[in-house]
């Protein structure tokens, strides 16, 4: 099986969702241009988690599902390429994509690339889908723990093996073996293992109950609810346990909404230069826990306002550092990373070891990179990073920096804030942000480098 190394494919199918349009998909390096002040409108991209969400549902209910506004990414485009597989026909309508049953299928060996949501959806999913399912992808992707959710699922009998190192990919799923029952999960490492048991249950054999020890990244399973929720599927619990009985749903007409962690970088930008920016699209009610972000902007000194319906970010004269628990949205963790060498005082980030098992290490990615970039004493921990307000009142160095993104998107986003204030800043391999924000480049340099 292909593990990443060479271009996907694009079939009719997968060219529902496009490839991406990326300025520099193919450039080796981008130099961000520093001095100047963030000013403009972003109409924020769709929510990559609930694009995963409605795409992975579709292939729990019965009949057609009409995805309203999906995200355009690689992941996205891997899973579609995944539903192919599985029999599906996938084809773009007015707005979004209409995915139905078209054929029967026993068995398929499924690329998830890079996507670990992708690979440990599909891992409770397949569990509960007639046939043979190979599930594989990258050497990153092969080193990001399984063993929580496969061993969950083997409670409540599915038959998974593991053809590698035991709670890795690839594994192979014996697929209609979901029968139900009782389990305990551990998602202290990631909150995608309860978020698959949770989907994938609705179409056990019997009642699953779920008891959760430990739970990271709690958000992204409210996340998942609603999305049950609005495919007419029911959870219920209390005290830690989550109780699913066994629902038939038929398919239906899914909106996407905006995505909160895409929108973080550009409200992080204005905050940082000082500048303003409208973000357009997002839910004031949105259950994404990014949406948290904003909250912490205000902490550091900028005004975060709701008008007209569209949220609007100034920045202050002045960042202040803080200290957070960044547990319920460990993806902004290298965005507050980025604006930490510009605030007074010292900033503190904990309770993030998860962030060692991500796209890369990113904890260690951030330190090495804070220090790369010219900032001293960056302290790392097993489970937090703080960053001195190195440039608070000091210039910061403008020697030439090539910052390793280390093939990780948000690493890729959060350094294009540095080199706003930090000159000479450039991201190697720009093009690793179509993972999750294809468009990333263009909307950044609107609105980050305007001409003058």
């Amino acid at each position: 099986m292909d593990h990443g190394r060479e271009p996907r494919a694009v079939t009719a199918m997968t060219a529902a969702i496009a490839p991406p349009t990326v300025t520099e998909a193919g450039s080796p390096t981008r130099r961000i241009r520093s001095g100047r002040r963030t000013h403009g409108t972003v109409r924020v991209p769709p929510s990559k988690s609930l694009t995963n969400r409605a795409l992975n549902l579709s292939l729990l209910v019965e009949g057609e599902t009409e995805i309203i506004r999906p995200l355009e990414s690689e992941d996205a485009r891997a899973m579609v390429e995944a539903l192919e597989r599985l029999g599906y026909a996938v084809e773009k309508v007015a707005g979004g994509l209409l995915i139905r049953p078209e054929r029967s299928v026993e068995g398929a060996e499924i690329d998830c690339g890079a996507s670990g949501t992708m690979l440990r959806f599909l891992t409770a999913s397949l569990a509960t889908r007639s046939g043979t399912w190979t599930l594989d992808g990258t050497d990153r992707l092969r080193e990001r723990p399984l063993a929580p959710l496969i061993a969950s699922l083997r409670e409540l009998g599915a038959k998974i093996e593991s053809l590698g190192d035991e709670g890795f990919a690839p594994i192979r799923i014996h697929g209609g073996t979901l029968k139900g029952g009782k389990t305990s999960l551990d998602a202290g490492i990631s909150s995608q293992f309860l978020s698959a048991l949770l989907m994938a249950s609705v179409r056990a054999e019997q009642r699953v109950s779920v008891h959760v020890t430990e739970l990271t990244s709690a958000p992204y399973v409210e996340v998942t609810l609603r999305a049950m929720a609005e495919f007419g599927y029911l959870v219920r619990r209390a005290e830690g346990t989550f109780t699913i009985e066994p629902q038939k749903r038929a398919g239906r007409r899914f909106v996407v909404e905006a995505d909160y962690s895409s929108a973080c970088y550009f409200g992080a930008a204005a905050a940082l230069t000082g500048g303003q920016v409208t973000l357009v699209g997002l839910r004031p009610d949105s259950g994404q826990g990014d949406a948290r972000f904003f909250s912490v902007l205000e902490s550091m000194g900028a005004c975060c306002a709701w008008i007209g319906g569209d949220l609007e970010v100034t920045g202050p004269e002045k960042l202040t550092a803080v200290a957070e628990s960044f547990s319920d949205m460990p993806d902004q963790v290298p965005t507050l990373a980025a604006l930490a060498p510009f605030a007074e005082g010292t900033t503190e980030i904990t309770d993030v070891g998860h962030l060692r098992l991500k796209e890369s290490d990113r904890l260690r990615v951030v330190a090495s990179q804070l220090g790369r970039a010219g900032v001293g004493d960056v302290l790392e921990t097993s489970a937090s990073i703080v960053v001195p307000g190195a440039w608070a009142r000091a210039s910061p160095p403008s020697q030439a920096v090539t910052i390793d993104t280390a093939d990780d998107h948000r690493i890729a986003m959060s350094f294009a804030l540095l080199g706003l204030r930090r000159p000479g800043v450039s991201i190697a391999e720009p093009g690793v942000v179509a993972k999750s924000y294809q468009d990333f480049w263009d909307d950044f340099r609107a609105v980050c480098e305007p001409e003058s």
